[in-house]
């Protein structure tokens, strides 16, 4: 890395001097790059509920934590991170909405896992560090690329090129040890037509949880060529990840003599813990590229064309204690005569995959009328496989593969959308989409199956045609005030868990929401205010049951009837020149009609219940305050009680939180430097002690809910820390 930084440097520096600034070709250079923007983001007109973040005020939030701690304060939204520290494994939740069900596009290309539909953050470290905007859609959103918007849609872009040969050198250093360097280099517009942009970053933790650790290095580079009214990008991004496994949690009992323990890679002898496995650690490496291809016809025509590869690949290992070799297809083995059928192994899990596509868009623009036309294609191609060697009772025993299955996915869309301008101040909005999803999984899974005494047979081969239709009204009226209704479909595949833990012969469906949402905002140079109505109904949706698969994993299954439904409020008033303050809050309803919890194979008829993780208040409040360079800011978050099953049980669940945050920051300019900036943050100024997520169930000891018992795992979040940050532009 060091090789290619000192290269970077040179070649951008050596291309200083040929630098030739045109102001026609920088306007044209920054309109074309919004090309990409208009096909999946909502407008101001636009009828859905969504939030901005620009590049000032990402750069101002940027410690080196992943992207969901870059969201915390947004309405609607609760964090977590296994590490505790917002850096490792982090991720988000918006109205309760899991992270599997938001779509996450960066420049319109898919960056949710084809086969989990999750996005794992330390894959692309600090890629906050190279975005130029963010708009988080709350509800079914605007059609995109990619997995469905099952209850919001993140759309991220890239930062521009840069008009002007610049550069940026971060530092942050913090409580348990958190560090972060980076050195960003831009060459601005060499000769009127090209310009190279590069980043390299490092970020480390020791983490909140003992143990949990992170040691993620990351690029980014994009060399772009504009002439006229085209632009040509090619940008590449990614990482190097090594982050010590923490997601087993701790239970109450070990919370309460050292909330900091992490039970990962204990080595049990005897039935006590003397030692940790030194590597009990998830190591991956991700490579995203795409080329990306703008072009303004006239004033009413562009189109934006995107071909994407993300390769990846990664494996973690476990110390496993008193494992039955059954478990991993391998039978019992003689040993001094006689047999063992259970020992201590070491574990390791390996994967590999290719994604790659073509996102591409047309719009058309005049005074009263804007339409967007959008494909997309993509094929993901995985594999899956896992060996055991280091048995305790037979050191000699070889290094064995234990299961190897394949995935194929195919996803293909297309979407039409309409805004028009009906009357003054008074906007039609309609986006149709259709999505065809064909999904293969073949070969041996990592769960044993006792229905037929061997490692699980794969065999799935699906299909799916959805057609989401979006249809909304916005108006205009008095200068200041805007009110909207719109109604949504959004459709979603299973993921690759929905197959693989399931009873033989049967299998999921997709699930299917209607959404619909009413608003007013008021907007004046004093005061923003805006209040959201929404009601999601959903059918289908997959939940766990409690259930066992045949495989001994937890069960999803879809419930014929559930809904979200809430108000969102927020308030911003810049009460002076230097002083602003206001918060956002959600109260809700989230339930499953009719729902059935299963414990120990036993039905238990609960009736209306609260769909797990999904707190019915959520808040934030703050006051900010800035003086010339100076600039602070006090942030409380507020998140009620969340059940960690759908049986909504008492004994599990999470306790309310509230959290508050101090940053300060400071600014000058320079002769020397464009800017400097100081940044300290106090995470968890008050010092609670909480857990933002968490997972746990049930078992019987009798035939009534009466006997029934339950254990819990929680995620401590970190206590009071401080992170500082200076970043120099130059």
């Amino acid at each position: 890395m060091k090789r290619i930084f000192s290269f970077l440097t040179v070649a951008l520096c050596a291309t200083q001097g040929a630098l030739a600034q045109n102001a026609d070709s920088i306007s044209i250079h920054q309109n074309i790059q919004q090309v990409e923007i208009t096909a999946v983001r909502a407008k101001a007109s636009t009828p859905i509920a969504h939030t901005n973040l620009s590049r000032s005020e990402i750069e101002e939030r940027n410690y080196g934590e992943d992207i969901p701690s870059l969201l915390k304060n947004l309405p609607s939204v609760v964090i977590s991170s296994e590490s505790g520290t917002g850096i490792g494994s982090t991720s988000f939740r918006v109205r309760g909405t899991d992270p599997t069900r938001i779509n996450v596009t960066l420049n319109g290309v898919p960056m949710n896992d084809a086969e989990t539909h999750s996005v794992y953050w330390y894959d692309t470290p600090d890629l906050v560090s190279s975005l130029g905007s963010v708009q988080l859609q709350r509800g079914v959103g605007t059609s995109t690329a990619g997995t469905g918007a099952f209850g919001a849609s993140l759309n991220m872009t890239s930062a521009p090129s840069a008009s002007k040969f610049s550069g940026r050198a971060s530092l942050s250093y913090g409580s348990f040890n958190t560090a972060k360097q980076e050195i960003a280099l831009s060459s601005g517009l060499l000769g009127g037509h090209w310009a190279i942009d590069g980043r390299l970053s490092h970020l480390s933790s020791d983490g909140y949880v003992e143990r949990a650790s992170s040691n993620l290095s990351s690029y980014m580079f994009q060399a772009g060529y504009y002439k006229g009214r085209t632009s040509v990008k090619l940008l590449s991004f990614g990482g190097v990840a090594k982050v010590g496994l923490s997601y087993t949690g701790v239970t109450a009992e070990q919370m309460a003599e050292n909330r900091r323990y992490n039970p990962e890679g204990e080595i049990i002898f005897n039935d006590k813990v003397v030692g940790y496995y030194h590597d009990h650690t998830d190591n991956y490496i991700q490579s995203n590229n795409q080329l990306i291809v703008n072009h303004i016809f006239n004033d009413k025509w562009r189109i934006n064309a995107t071909a994407h590869y993300t390769y990846g690949s990664g494996y973690y290992r476990n110390y496993k204690n008193d494992q039955k070799l059954k478990k991993y297809g391998i039978a019992p083995i003689e040993v001094d005569g006689a047999l063992v059928e259970r020992t201590n192994l070491l574990r390791k899990k390996m994967m590999g995959n290719h994604f790659g596509g073509i996102v591409a868009s047309a719009a058309y623009t005049t005074k009263r009328l804007s339409l967007t036309f959008g494909v997309s294609a993509s094929l993901y191609d995985g594999v899956h496989y896992g060996e055991i060697s280091g048995l305790t009772e037979a050191p000699e025993f070889p290094t064995t593969e234990y299961y190897r299955n394949y995935t194929t996915k195919y996803d293909t869309s297309c979407f039409a959308k309409a805004e028009w301008l009906i009357t003054k101040g008074l906007n039609l909005y309609a986006d149709l989409q259709y999505r065809h999803i064909t999904h293969l999984i073949s070969g041996v899974n990592d769960n044993f199956d006792d229905t037929t005494g061997a490692m699980q047979r794969l065999d799935i081969n699906r299909h799916y045609n959805f057609v989401n239709p979006k249809l909304g009204l916005h108006y205009s009226f008095a200068k200041s005030h805007a009110v909207y209704a719109s109604a949504a479909v959004g459709q979603k595949e299973p993921t690759r868990n929905n197959f693989t833990d399931i009873r033989k012969g049967e299998y999921p469906t997709a699930e299917k929401m209607l959404d619909i949402e009413a608003g007013y905002n008021y907007e004046s140079k004093i005061v923003s205010a805006g209040v959201n109505l929404y009601y999601m109904m959903y059918r289908d949706q997959l939940v766990q049951t409690g259930e066992l698969s045949d495989t001994g994993e937890l069960l999803s299954r879809n419930v014929k009837n559930s809904y979200r439904r809430g108000i969102e409020l927020s308030l911003a008033v810049r009460a002076t020149k230097w002083l602003s303050l206001g918060g956002n809050a959600t109260l809700s309803q989230n339930h499953i009609l009719g729902y059935v919890d299963y414990i120990d194979d036993m039905a238990f008829e609960r009736g209306r219940t609260t769909i797990a993780y999904s707190p019915s208040v959520t808040a934030m409040a703050f006051v900010e305050t800035r003086i010339k360079g100076f600039s602070a800011q006090l942030a409380a978050r507020y998140v009620g009680k969340q059940y960690l099953t759908n049986g909504q049980y008492e004994d599990l669940s999470l306790p309310h939180y509230c959290v508050c945050d101090l940053d300060l920051g400071y600014t000058l300019h320079t002769k020397l430097v464009e800017r400097v900036r100081f940044g300290v943050k106090i995470g968890n100024l008050l010092n609670a002690k909480y857990c933002a997520s968490g997972y746990g169930g049930s078992w019987m000891e009798g035939a009534t809910l009466a006997d029934r018992k339950s254990w819990v795992y929680y995620f401590p979040q970190a206590t009071i820390s401080a992170l500082a940050n200076v970043t120099v532009n130059f």
